[in-house]
């Protein structure tokens, strides 16, 4: 069951009772006197623009004499009540908070081109914004959304593991990468029995990551399915191979998410694939057995593209929209070019947001409270979507992840699951 939507103002002007109220009753934004930004977000995102003294927006507000109102939901809960609004002949929310893998060509339809608001009213270097991140909200040609949040995937590893295993740096292959997790398939000192790699099962992130490894995909930005059929049989080959060794869990088929965290906090795993930003929560004392020895590097490439072909990591992004039916479309737009600005986007960064400009990560302030910063950057302006949005995009990802599943436990060979991805997928794809 997905959490109630919660609406906040960011000005104190009504107590807290019939915020509460407005909230659990029909989720519509809380209305004040004066000028109101609705906006429709998730919790994450009003949390990063701070609050009090340390509100980001504190000044903007002042000079625009508004007042916002957040009203939040989880991801999915949140992109459904985004598109229904959009959807009316008028809605109340004049911004709304867009994940990159969602907008369809008709989903797109619903939001304000952004180019005519980017030429009249430009954002600050608007080139700083990394650019695999303006690609994934370009749909048809247009812009519709400026991106503000992404989680980019890099490659964690437990550095007091390796150093028991005689290992003295992290890989920069992926083949030894795949005899590092071998070579850390153990028992540590501790007595804890190690396991090489810890991979969900269930998200496609990790099968495309593998697939890039070998300069495949599974869908290419320009919609071609399997682009590179050897390049995804080898990177499947490896996950299987893997697993023969004893390198992925025994329980691969059930692992989730939330379980490539703990494992890396206990000293369960070596390595695993997770966002970037979850470095100081795998480093968090209170949670983690190995305290400010869970570091990250780059996933790594193949030697067959290594100096060739760049490694292109998977992100995941979300980007500020303006819905088409919203009423006050110049007041939205003033709103996302205050929160991209260069101060916003740092000031976000500091407070946790995974900051969507190359050049945040070179300042000395967020470099101090975040170890991650330069190899963060280095990953993010290579990165890209894990494929492009298209309708039947959450069918065609299931129905990959079957065959991944039978291919890595060996219940399918390789060549014949591939073949199953592209016969199964094809029917999926647009026109």
């Amino acid at each position: 069951m997905s959490k109630k939507p919660e609406t906040k103002l960011t000005r104190r002007t009504f107590v807290a009772g019939t915020i509460g109220a407005a909230a659990a009753f029909s989720a519509r934004p809380v209305l004040a006197a004066g000028k109101t930004l609705n906006v429709l977000s998730h919790k994450v995102h009003q949390t990063v623009l701070g609050s009090g003294d340390g509100d980001l927006l504190k000044d903007w507000l002042k000079a625009k004499d508004v007042e916002i109102a957040f009203t939040t939901f989880d991801s999915n809960p949140l992109q459904d009540r985004l598109f229904r609004e959009a959807s009316l002949k008028e809605t109340e929310y004049g911004v709304g908070y867009l994940i990159d893998n969602r907008p369809t060509s008709q989903i797109a339809a619903l939001f304000e081109p952004l180019e005519p608001y980017q030429k009249q009213d430009p954002i600050e270097d608007f080139a700083d914004i990394a650019p695999g991140l303006v690609q994934g909200m370009t749909v048809d040609g247009k812009l519709i959304g400026i991106p503000v949040r992404h989680a980019t995937q890099g490659l964690f590893y437990n550095e007091a593991l390796l150093e028991e295993a005689g290992i003295s740096a992290p890989p920069t292959t992926l083949e030894e990468l795949i005899a590092q997790a071998k070579k850390t398939s153990f028992t540590s000192k501790a007595g804890t029995p190690v396991t090489g790699m810890v991979l969900a099962s269930d998200l496609a992130v990790f099968p495309v990551m593998f697939a890039r490894a070998y300069g495949g995909d599974f869908v290419s930005s320009d919609f071609k399915l399997v682009p590179n059929r050897e390049a995804m049989e080898s990177g499947l080959a490896a996950l299987r191979g893997m697993f023969e060794a004893g390198s992925l869990p025994r329980s691969y088929a059930t692992t989730k998410n939330d379980d490539q965290v703990t494992w890396l906090q206990q000293g369960r795993a070596a390595f695993t694939i997770l966002p970037f930003a979850r470095g100081a929560q795998l480093n968090n004392p209170e949670q983690s057995k190995y305290p400010g020895k869970i570091k990250a590097v780059e996933f790594p490439g193949s030697a067959a593209i290594k100096g060739k072909v760049a490694m292109a990591s998977v992100v995941e992004a979300w980007a500020m929209a303006i819905p088409r039916n919203a009423r006050d479309k110049a007041l939205a737009w003033s709103f996302i070019k205050e929160v991209s600005s260069k101060r916003v986007t740092l000031g976000m960064a500091i407070n946790g947001n995974g900051p969507v400009r190359v050049s945040t990560y070179a300042d000395a302030g967020l470099k101090a409270k975040n170890a991650l910063a330069a190899v963060e950057a280095k990953v993010l302006a290579t990165a890209r979507g894990a494929f492009p949005p298209f309708p039947e995009a959450a069918r065609a990802q299931a129905t990959f992840l079957e065959e991944v599943q039978l291919a890595v436990l060996g219940r399918k060979p390789v060549k014949d699951a591939v073949s199953a991805i592209i016969e199964r997928v094809k029917p999926m794809m647009p026109a």
